[in-house]
């Protein structure tokens, strides 16, 4: 830490503190990958954050924009979060982010994994045996 009394956190730390990212390793892979700025700059995970400072982080379908205003060490409850960051992105980003999970969520097929239960196997058998006579 610095000299002054103002209090100070390394990113990574922080941004997985407030829960914007799961793991540490996720912070410091979005700070590597050059997903993370402070006032446009990319930002080395070690890099120290202040109250005050302005980060923008890309994740999945949304680029968030973030104020700092407690810089805190331990993760903290979902309900605590409010206190330690203020969440300044634009609704039009997060309306089209919205839209866009919707999109994928409709466009995703969604096909049981593993070996069919008896019940399912039997329909299939049946299916195929009626496109064999098809054929015939």
């Amino acid at each position: 830490m610095s000299q002054n009394a103002e209090p100070e956190m390394r990113l990574d730390k922080w941004l997985w503190a407030v829960r914007l990212c799961k793991t540490r390793q996720q912070a410091t892979d979005a700070c590597r990958l050059n997903r993370v700025h402070i006032g446009g700059q990319e930002v080395k995970a070690s890099r120290f954050i202040r109250p005050g400072d302005i980060i923008e982080i890309r994740q999945d379908d949304i680029t968030r924009t973030i104020r700092v205003e407690q810089a805190i060490g331990q993760r903290v409850g979902a309900k605590l979060v409010e206190e330690s960051m203020t969440d300044l992105t634009p609704a039009a980003e997060q309306d089209a982010a919205r839209h866009r999970r919707e999109e994928r969520r409709l466009n995703t097929v969604h096909m049981p994994v593993g070996r069919p239960e008896k019940r399912d196997r039997r329909i299939l058998d049946a299916f195929l045996e009626h496109m064999r006579e098809r054929e015939k």
